[in-house]
């Protein structure tokens, strides 16, 4: 979470925008939950908090929706990414969604695939430049391959591609 945020603001700031990028940890041990604040605009940002009323929701672990409300405070009209093997519709019904929009990708698998790990937040970055291109998705791989050298950098571009293409809504 904290590695894709950070991607994300620096792709977005190669751009010329405005960014803050910060992650929020529960009980510290390992496993625990960790929810991730991603900020975007053309302006200067002045406000320094987490996001109460986000516009876009990216859950990169289903299993979360068990004990969090993820959706909480998502503003009308606004989108959740998530890392499911269930359509969009069915997502949509188990959240209880009347006024979002709801995508899914298998990030998870396409992580296994090509890189035998199940670690799926390049997938999930990928399947948010599809949904909301907040930065153009060569930026994002040109910031990922310059925090990823080598032989993972070309996986996770992969991957990127990969969930971009795939993600259904």
């Amino acid at each position: 979470m904290i590695t894709v945020g950070r991607l994300l603001a620096y792709a977005a700031l190669k751009e010329g925008k405005h960014v803050q990028a910060f992650p929020e940890f529960g009980p510290e041990r390992i496993g625990a939950p960790i929810r991730g604040f991603t900020r975007i605009s053309d302006k200067p940002i002045e406000i320094h908090s987490q996001i109460y009323t986000p516009d876009i929701v990216v859950v990169l672990d289903s299993t979360i929706l068990k004990t969090d409300n993820v959706t909480d405070g998502l503003t009308d009209g606004g989108k959740i990414i998530l890392n499911s093997r269930k359509g969009p519709p069915e997502m949509k019904n188990e959240l209880g969604l009347k006024n979002a929009s709801v995508y899914t990708v298998d990030g998870t698998r396409i992580a296994l695939d090509i890189l035998g790990r199940p670690v799926a937040n390049t997938a999930m970055l990928g399947a948010l430049l599809k949904v909301s291109p907040l930065t153009s998705l060569d930026n994002c791989i040109t910031a990922m391959r310059e925090r990823f050298r080598g032989p993972l950098g070309a996986k996770n571009e992969k991957v990127m591609r990969t969930a971009y293409e795939e993600v259904r809504g």
